[in-house]
């Protein structure tokens, strides 16, 4: 476990985490070109890769890899950018405030008729100001995946808390996810409550027309409704990132 007070920057490309996690704490994290990995394999069910609980903390240019359960974004502000999470049931999850920048984010192949499931956020008061953006990233199959892609159903996400919040824009989604986008928790459990949305995405598993109709799912349809979701608002990045010396972009780019 690494606990600072100060920023703290790791350069090494050539570390790598393997079996148990990385667990990363306090203030101004930095990672630069490291592999988290745990390589537990998908029978073994839970096995995080990194847990990050480091407020101001930057990963960039990083791979997450695991399969259920790769990245636990347990609390606070964080940004990730030009990394590659891989994983299948739930791989992104958490309650930190966190953004996602032109990352690859891959499914993988898990257990026989399993489902894949990217998001599972955790936000469990309405009033917190946490959730997952994710902008500007690639979200597919991986390699491993492509043979039973379509025999493999894959959502964007589903609510691990009552209020649950992930935002995906300005992103390209394949045709590895299934139509309706999402998938539900446990039956009808915070669909009324969750905040979902879609703004300005591309590719062959962007089509909205199949999407769920849940209350709480949102396709937001201008710059007005989605700017909460950038850098600049949504984890205050413009008044951290430039000190990092992470490029970022502030808003919706050009």
């Amino acid at each position: 476990m690494v606990h600072h007070a100060q920023l703290f920057s790791i350069l090494s490309s050539l570390l790598c985490f393997v079996l148990k996690p990385a667990a990363v704490s306090g203030r101004g994290f930095i990672a630069r070109d490291i592999t988290f990995e745990n390589t537990a394999g998908p029978q073994k069910h839970q096995a995080v890769a990194l847990r990050s609980d480091s407020d101001l903390s930057v990963f960039f240019r990083c791979a997450i890899k695991g399969y259920q359960d790769s990245l636990y974004t347990h609390t606070m502000r964080q940004f990730y950018r030009e990394c590659k999470i891989t994983g299948t049931v739930d791989f992104i999850f958490g309650d930190g405030a966190v953004l996602f920048q032109n990352c690859q984010i891959l499914a993988k192949q898990g257990l026989p008729n399993q489902k894949n499931t990217i998001t599972a956020q955790g936000r469990k008061d309405p009033n917190q100001p946490t959730g997952f953006s994710i902008q500007f990233c690639n979200i597919s199959a991986d390699t491993d995946l492509l043979p039973s892609v379509n025999s493999t159903p894959t959502y964007l996400g589903r609510p691990w808390k009552l209020y649950s919040r992930t935002i995906i824009m300005q992103s390209y989604i394949s045709d590895a996810i299934r139509p309706q986008g999402w998938l539900e928790w446990n039956q009808d459990f915070a669909l009324d409550t969750l905040y979902y949305a879609e703004y300005m995405n591309n590719g062959p598993g962007a089509s909205l027309s199949e999407r769920v109709k849940w209350p709480g799912y949102h396709v937001l349809n201008n710059s007005a409704q989605a700017v909460n979701f950038t850098v600049a608002q949504f984890i205050e990045g413009d008044l951290w990132l430039p000190s990092t010396g992470v490029k970022y972009t502030s808003g919706f780019g050009v």
